[in-house]
């Protein structure tokens, strides 16, 4: 398997009410930024790296996308897909997927119950995963967009992710 998908559902964002009164307007609270970025210390451990960020058009997942594209250093422009809102359909998003190119590392920021879903249909199970704010997991598949079913490598909370320390080399 030679292309890695990320799915990463958004960071903690603002209640609706009189100050949000648009679930597509909600941002990011400080302290979802702050978690969403203490986080990348986790992928960066990991060695993720990413050819290409793929959002959805709603503001958190948006502000997400950008956090996690600038500390991981993707240098491609954010795309946009309205496959990645929520209630987006699967075969938008193979159909986004496809015509990206090359990539080999695409990461898909998105919502709650849409990332469970894909996850689940991207590697074959019957039950969605679950994603908690802020959440990433990687499948690898063959090809983008995958073929068949791809093979869920890791899924991991955002506690998880913060307590990543990456060790530093050491030269004998």
């Amino acid at each position: 398997m030679n292309c890695s998908l990320y799915l990463i559902r958004h960071g903690i964002a603002e209640d609706r009410g009189p100050a949000c009164p648009n679930d597509e307007d909600r941002p990011l609270t400080e302290e979802g930024i702050r978690r969403i970025e203490e986080s990348l210390k986790g992928l960066r451990a990991l060695d993720v790296a990413l050819d290409r960020v793929l959002s959805s058009p709603l503001v958190r997942a948006r502000q997400t996308a950008k956090i996690v594209a600038a500390g991981l250093d993707c240098g491609a422009p954010l795309l946009i897909v309205d496959a990645l809102r929520p209630g987006g359909r699967f075969e938008a998003l193979m159909a986004a997927l496809a015509r990206l190119g090359r990539e080999r590392a695409v990461a898909l920021v998105g919502h709650e119950p849409s990332m469970g879903e894909f996850g689940a249909r991207l590697i074959g199970a019957a039950r969605p995963l679950h994603f908690k704010k802020g959440s990433v997991c990687r499948i690898d598949a063959d090809t983008l967009p995958p073929a068949g079913a791809g093979a869920l490598q890791w899924l991991l909370p955002p506690r998880a992710l913060r307590g990543f320390v990456k060790e530093p080399s050491r030269r004998e």
